[in-house]
C-alpha cells in the first residue's frame, strides 16, 4: 500500500488504533463522489483524549493497589484465583500502558516512529488478549472450587502450581497472536503530512488477511472467554441456589456484575468488529454519512471496551473483605489512618475468607 495515497477503498469502521481510513479523505461513495471523513478525526480529537486519561488515572490506583497488596502481604499467593488476579492486574496496567500514545496520536498523529508504532501496537494486543484469558481461568478456577469442592481440596497443591504454569502459557499465547500487530502495524502519512500508526494488511482478494485478523480477535478476545464465563457461572449459580447460606444472594449479585460488566463492555465494541469484518468482506455501506456515523459509534464502542480494564480491580478484587482489609492495614502501617479502627470482619461465608471465597475472589 502507498502510505501517501490518501483514496483508499473504505473496508469498515475506524477501530483500535486504526485510523487510517478517519484521518483523510476515502474511496468512492454514491455516483463516483469522495467521502470526506475529517469531521471523524476531530470528533475523536476531542473525545479520546480526556476518556483515555480517565481511565488510565483510575486503573492505575486499582490495579496498582492490587499489585501492592500481592507484593506486601506475600502470604496471599495462595490460591490459584490470587495468582490470576495478580497477573490480571499487570496485563491491565500495561495495556493502561499504551493509552497515551493513542491519547497523544489522536491530537498530533503518530510522532513515534516506526518502531513504537509496532511495539505499542502488539503491547496492546498482548495485554488486551491477557486480560481476556485470565478472566477466563478465574471463571474456571471459581467453578471448580463451587462446584467440584471435593477435587478441589484434594489439589489444592497442585492447582497452586498449575496457574503459575497457566499464566506463562496466557501470555505465549497472548504473544502468538499478536503476531500481526508485528507484521502489518505501520506509521503511514497521509497527503496533508499526518503521521498515523495503522494496520495496513497486505494486499490480497476480498481482503482476506484482513478478515482472518479480525476473526481471530473477535474468537479468542471474546467468544471463547464468554462462552467459558457462561458455562461456568451458569453453574456456579445453580450451586449457590442449593445452599442455604443467608449470604448467598450477595454472592450471586457479585456473580452477575461481574457477566454484566464483561457483556454491556465488550460487545458492542465486538460487534462493530463483526461488522468491520463483513464489510471488509463484501462492502454493504456506501452512503458517506452513514459511514461517518458508524466510526464515531466505533470510536465510543472500543472506549467502552477499555473502560473494563480500570473496573477489573473493583470487580474482582476490592469488593471482597479480605482486600478491603489489607488495603486498611497498609495505609494504618503508613500512619495515614492511625485514627481509625478496623472495621468489623463478618464470619466465614460464601462471601469471606473460605477456599471458597477465593475461588469467588471475595
Amino acid at each position: 500500500m502507498d502510505t501517501n495515497d490518501s483514496v483508499t477503498p473504505f473496508t469498515g469502521i475506524a477501530t483500535e488504533y486504526d485510523y487510517e481510513d478517519s484521518s483523510t479523505t476515502m474511496g468512492d461513495y454514491e455516483d463516483g463522489l469522495i467521502c470526506e471523513r475529517s469531521s471523524v478525526r476531530e470528533f475523536r480529537k476531542y473525545y479520546e483524549p480526556a476518556l483515555y486519561w480517565i481511565i488510565v488515572i483510575l486503573g492505575a490506583i486499582g490495579n496498582s493497589l492490587v499489585v501492592w497488596i500481592y507484593s506486601y502481604f506475600k502470604n496471599r499467593l495462595k490460591s490459584m484465583t490470587d495468582v490470576y488476579l495478580l497477573n490480571l492486574a499487570l496485563a491491565d496496567l500495561f495495556f493502561l500502558c499504551t493509552l497515551p500514545f493513542w491519547a497523544v496520536d489522536s491530537i498530533f498523529g503518530w510522532t513515534f516512529g516506526l518502531g513504537l508504532c509496532k511495539f505499542v501496537s502488539a503491547i496492546y494486543k498482548i495485554n488486551f488478549f491477557s486480560s481476556m484469558f485470565l478472566l477466563t481461568c478465574i471463571s474456571v478456577d471459581r467453578y471448580i472450587v463451587i462446584v467440584q469442592t471435593t477435587k478441589a481440596q484434594n489439589s489444592k497443591r497442585d492447582r497452586l502450581l498449575y496457574s503459575k504454569l497457566i499464566c506463562v502459557l496466557v501470555w505465549l499465547l497472548a504473544v502468538v497472536l499478536s503476531i500481526p500487530e508485528f507484521l502489518f502495524a505501520r506509521s503511514k502519512t497521509d497527503d496533508e503530512g499526518n503521521q498515523f500508526c495503522t494496520m495496513v494488511y497486505w494486499n490480497n482478494e476480498n481482503n482476506r488477511t484482513k478478515i482472518l485478523v479480525l476473526a481471530l480477535q473477535i474468537c479468542m478476545g471474546f467468544c471463547i472467554p464468554l462462552i467459558v464465563m457462561i458455562f461456568c457461572y451458569a453453574n456456579i449459580v445453580r450451586t449457590l441456589l442449593k445452599t442455604r447460606n443467608f449470604e448467598k444472594h450477595k454472592a450471586l449479585r457479585v456473580i452477575l456484575a461481574v457477566v454484566a460488566v464483561f457483556v454491556v463492555s465488550q460487545l458492542p465494541y465486538n460487534g462493530m468488529l463483526v461488522f468491520e469484518a463483513t464489510q471488509a468482506a463484501n462492502m454493504t455501506i456506501t452512503n458517506c454519512e452513514e459511514v461517518k456515523r458508524f466510526d464515531i459509534a466505533g470510536q465510543i464502542m472500543k472506549s467502552l471496551a477499555y473502560m473494563h480494564s480500570c473496573l477489573n480491580p473493583f470487580l474482582y478484587a476490592f469488593v471482597g473483605v479480605r482486600f478491603r482489609k489489607d488495603v486498611i492495614r497498609i495505609f494504618q502501617k503508613l500512619g495515614c489512618l492511625t485514627t481509625l479502627k478496623s472495621p468489623k470482619v463478618p464470619r466465614p461465608s460464601l462471601m469471606s475468607d473460605t477456599d471458597t471465597t477465593n475461588a469467588l475472589s471475595l
